[in-house]
């Protein structure tokens, strides 16, 4: 009942809207606790080796996950930053406005953040992929150029992951159908992740609470 639960929300019709609030939580929660913790061991371990040689993080992502791909370049760069000697290069390649449209819009836009990347990306980076479905083609066509750079993918998808899951160095999946619950997830993790790198490094262990992410 749980795992179908899981899969399908909401499955039924509410009415009672303190029902379908409780619900919710409830299953953000389980699919939140069923996350591999080795797998986000792994993966924090990989971001801090290439924070310390000083290699660029990227993040992407289409609506919803665009807002967390530009959320994410504000956590890591002044959240995890403060309080720290820590120096986080990272850019939203869903942020540029002006950027995004004129290649949306000269060239195509499958090509808007394949296009960034190609121009700014180089081995030994990360780049940060945001995908619900895992099979937007401007995402997929990052990745691509990505792997072909030697870039390190790091993705975040819901539903059965779709090709950016296969094409990931790291993917955390979401195994849900509702946008709304994956996206909340994935807001989850990257506030996790970049508080726990924070707490790493803290230069006083008596700041842990001197600044609001």
């Amino acid at each position: 009942p749980i795992m179908k639960k899981i899969i399908n929300f909401p499955s039924k019709t509410y009415k009672d809207s303190s029902k379908y609030f409780k619900d919710y939580i409830e299953t953000k929660n389980i699919l939140l606790k069923k996350i591999d913790q080795k797998k986000l061991n792994l993966l924090i371990k990989d971001i801090l080796t290439v924070i310390k040689k000083g290699n660029n993080f990227f993040s992407c992502g289409n609506g919803g996950s665009a807002a967390t791909a530009e959320h994410l370049s504000c956590d890591f760069l002044k959240g995890s930053c403060t309080n720290t000697n820590l120096n986080i290069k990272v850019l939203s390649l869903s942020s540029n406005t002006t950027l995004v449209t004129a290649i949306a819009n000269d060239i195509s836009y499958d090509d808007i953040f394949s296009y960034q990347l190609n121009k700014l990306g180089a081995s030994g980076d990360v780049l940060f992929a945001f995908s619900v479905s895992g099979s937007s083609k401007n995402i997929i066509k990052c990745v691509k150029v990505a792997k072909k750079k030697k870039i390190k993918i790091i993705s975040f998808t819901g539903f059965n992951g779709g090709k950016l899951r296969k094409l990931s160095v790291h993917n955390i999946n979401i195994d849900l159908n509702n946008f709304g619950i994956v996206e909340d997830c994935h807001l989850t993790l990257m506030h996790y992740i970049s508080q726990f790198i924070r707490n790493l490094h803290l230069k006083k262990k008596n700041q842990i609470n001197k600044i609001n992410f």
